[in-house]
């Protein structure tokens, strides 16, 4: 028995020295749920780490243009406390479509920098800040050693950094498989909006895939995009009868009713 309450604390002793060696921090990060049970469950901690770097990348097409891979790391953010850098190197963020997600203009600070050699430069810079909320850049290539000090800043300020895999060439997302010192790495691809039962266009469906997880697992999701108060949903296969008016979901069935007493 003593010898095995001698061996617990060499144990855990051991296990604090290897976190520092790697460069994570002893204290307990705080999580940012959201709200899916399916998605958070695969998290460790149940949720989007604060205080570490996240990488984030559009799927097909969207790679190019990162439209629903904002839109998601806007929703994120939007769920932050304090104010958003959001890093760029092109002017085509269009701000009405991160509002539609809960990130209002108020909130934000755009930042364009030239090269991505400045992009990753504002980036460290405003995640040591420590008075920011989250940290958006885009940003097409991230080696590891450049991950890794926005890992450790992230770390030291307990900000939420998201970086944006934008690349010029579908030739170049390639580059988006090489190891970074990123804590989750997803890439968000469009699916065709949620069917309704009138004419109409329904909410946005993305597939999220979670490629890479420290200490957890990778996993596909199918998932309603962002709302207004950047909150996603669990993907619904057809849109429930009982939100529409009670005549308007009635009617379908009425007029089966009458069919079949006119064929009787």
């Amino acid at each position: 028995m003593t010898a095995e309450l001698n061996k617990k604390p060499g144990l855990e002793t051991l296990r604090a020295a290897i976190s520092r060696l790697e460069g994570h921090s002893d204290r307990r990060r705080k999580m940012l749920p959201f709200g899916v049970r399916e998605i958070d469950a695969r998290l460790p901690g149940g949720g989007l780490a604060l205080g570490a770097l996240h990488e984030v990348a559009g799927g097909g097409n969207d790679a190019l243009h990162s439209a629903a891979a904002g839109q998601f790391c806007a929703g994120i953010a939007a769920r932050t406390r304090g104010k958003v850098l959001w890093i760029v190197t092109r002017q085509d963020v269009f701000a009405p479509s991160l509002k539609q997600v809960g990130l209002s203009a108020r909130r934000t600070i755009y930042v364009e920098a030239r090269s991505d050699v400045d992009v990753l430069a504002c980036f460290e810079e405003g995640l040591r800040h420590g008075g920011l909320g989250a940290v958006v850049a885009e940003v097409a290539r991230l080696s590891m050693t450049a991950s890794r000090r926005l890992q450790l800043a992230a770390e030291t300020s307990g900000s939420l950094g998201i970086a944006i895999r934008r690349w010029r060439r579908q030739t170049d997302a390639a580059d988006f498989g090489q190891p970074t010192a990123s804590v989750t790495r997803w890439r968000v691809s469009v699916l065709p909006s949620v069917s309704l039962p009138v004419p109409g266009v329904g909410r946005p469906r993305w597939l999220l895939e979670l490629i890479r997880a420290r200490a957890g697992e990778c996993a596909d999701f199918e998932v309603e995009a962002c709302d207004a108060k950047g909150r996603l949903a669990p993907c619904s296969p057809i849109a429930d009868r009982l939100s529409l008016p009670a005549a308007l979901a009635d009617r379908p069935d009425q007029e089966a009713a009458g069919q079949r007493r006119a064929r009787a």
